[in-house]
């Protein structure tokens, strides 16, 4: 079972979305703006994805800016609750598979768990 970290209003979320389904493989919608994920999920991601936390960032965003995020001192947790605490800074989409995960930028990306 794969889970999705889905926002429907991103167009590379809906495509990475329709490469799932295409594949018919079953999978788990979380909209984690309506559903932010917790500080550990976001831990258990981060250490999938086995990058930096800024790697899972949308750091273009107005609020990354406005926190200060771009701050190197910043520590690896301060970062995962500042994505906890705003949904909005999480790239998009982010899809899990057992001990997998990779972000969906680009879509195809995706097809190495299917």
């Amino acid at each position: 079972m794969l889970t999705i970290y889905h926002n429907p209003r991103c167009s590379k979320s809906r495509q990475t979305l329709a490469l799932i389904e295409e594949a018919n493989s079953e999978v788990e919608i979380v909209e984690y703006l309506k559903n932010p994920p917790s500080i550990e999920t976001l831990a258990n991601i981060l250490a999938l994805l086995e990058v930096e936390p800024r790697a899972m960032m949308r750091t273009k965003e107005d609020e990354y800016k406005a926190q200060n995020l771009a701050d190197k001192t910043i520590s690896t947790d301060e970062l995962l609750a500042a994505m906890a605490a705003t949904p909005k800074l999480i790239e998009r989409p982010i899809v899990v598979s057992g001990n997998k995960a990779c972000i969906g930028r680009p879509p195809e990306n995706v097809l190495v768990l299917l």
